[in-house]
């Protein structure tokens, strides 16, 4: 079975001339999503579907070992051109088998990263999905022309934390296979799943405004993180809400038991490998943590550490070793962790923290909930960029 990536980019582009190749944060702007795509290493190949020379010239420039360019037909490259009409005129043309797997990436959506992308592959590979597309949640309240509510009961208007609210379509990518694309006409058909992204990964470039907002976010949650984790020498998690879901489990004899993930245990073990110290604090205070950490091997345990107790542990700890705050990378989900989020030199939560913690300046928001495995993301983006 092959993967391929398609990101079409055609020249013409009234709103922002030759939008596709200006520059973003440094970069031409079809350089991210190329990136993204060429670091997941399953996907073979990364097409660009374009029209134009300049931007082929550009593409090339980057030397990226996977990538080719396809040349689009013209009247497929049109202002009315549907993007669905350049992929049937590319999978017309190639070799590909029915069962090859084919993800539609837009070139305006540079915030995606590739682990948003392994997170979609994951999902049409491991829970039998026809098709798979990237969305946000939206906490907000939508309404009809004609006055009505469409999500909620205005006369029991939810709390935001409480409002699970709808997942939109930012647009970054949509995976399905070419023989389903061929039959149904459509990027996506049948069993369809959803892969979310983080919140702030919802706009998308159609205008300037859309421009200035997407790089102030991109140099947020994208750049400034890759540019700290170079410095990063000790990792630290918290446990309920990150190392586990934050589920309450009892035996019938009343025993509390908790549920790790097998993939953050590897997490502590490739810091390990790669020089990092590793540390665990918490607020409770349980045999349950103590086993696991001695299992894991991490070189600092704190339980019992409430709110400001957290923060004053790290100092320490640092003092000890001669680090720097910002030399400590934390993932924290809850109040609890406020305070030390707020200090550290890389802060980063799950999908599922509260509110109060994804407001935190700069902080990273990670795809995973906690249990799932985001400690083992959070460790794998720190490790990528030093």
């Amino acid at each position: 079975m092959k993967t391929v990536a398609f990101i079409p980019a055609r020249g013409g582009s009234k709103s922002i001339p030759l939008k596709n190749i200006k520059m973003f944060c440094g970069k031409p702007l079809i350089y991210w999503t190329i990136k993204a795509a060429c670091e997941v290493e399953i996907i073979d190949q990364v097409v660009i579907a374009t029209d134009s020379l300049e931007i082929e010239t550009v593409v090339d420039s980057f030397g990226f070992d996977k990538v080719s360019i396809y040349r689009r037909e013209a009247k497929n490259a049109e202002d009315t051109s549907s993007t669905e009409s350049v992929m049937f005129e590319y999978l017309s043309k190639v070799n590909l088998t029915g069962a090859d797997r084919f993800i539609l990436i837009q070139a305006t959506s540079p915030l995606l990263r590739n682990n948003d992308l392994e997170n979609g592959l994951n999902l049409i590979s491991n829970k039998s999905y026809d098709s798979v597309l990237s969305c946000v949640q939206s906490k907000r309240f939508f309404w009809t022309s004609e006055g009505s509510p469409l999500n909620y009961d205005f006369k029991n208007r939810p709390r935001r934390q409480d409002f699970d609210g709808l997942f939109m379509e930012n647009g970054a990518f949509y995976i399905s296979t070419v023989g389903s694309i061929i039959t149904h006409k459509n990027r996506l058909s049948g069993n369809i799943g959803i892969s979310e992204m983080p919140e702030y990964t919802a706009v998308e470039i159609d205008e300037e405004e859309d421009w200035i907002i997407a790089e102030s976010l991109m140099k947020r949650f994208v750049l400034n993180p890759t540019k700290k984790s170079s410095k990063i020498k000790l990792v630290i998690s918290d446990v309920d809400g990150v190392l586990t879901d934050a589920g309450m489990y009892y035996t019938e004899d009343g025993n509390e038991i908790k549920k790790f993930n097998t993939h953050d245990g590897m997490g502590f073990q490739l810091l390990r490998e790669n020089g990092l110290k590793t540390g665990i604090i918490t607020s409770e205070n349980t045999a349950i943590v103590s086993n696991r950490a001695k299992k894991l091997k991490v070189d600092y345990l704190f339980q019992g550490k409430k709110h400001g107790g957290k923060l004053d542990t790290v100092i320490k700890i640092c003092k000890e070793n001669n680090y720097t705050l910002e030399e400590v990378a934390y993932v924290g989900d809850d109040i609890n962790c406020f305070e030390l989020l707020n200090n550290v030199g890389l802060a980063a939560c799950p999908a599922n923290a509260v509110q109060k913690i994804k407001q935190i300046q700069g902080i990273v928001h990670l795809n995973k909930r906690g249990g799932e495995g985001v400690f083992r993301e959070f460790v794998e983006m720190i490790l990528s960029n030093r």
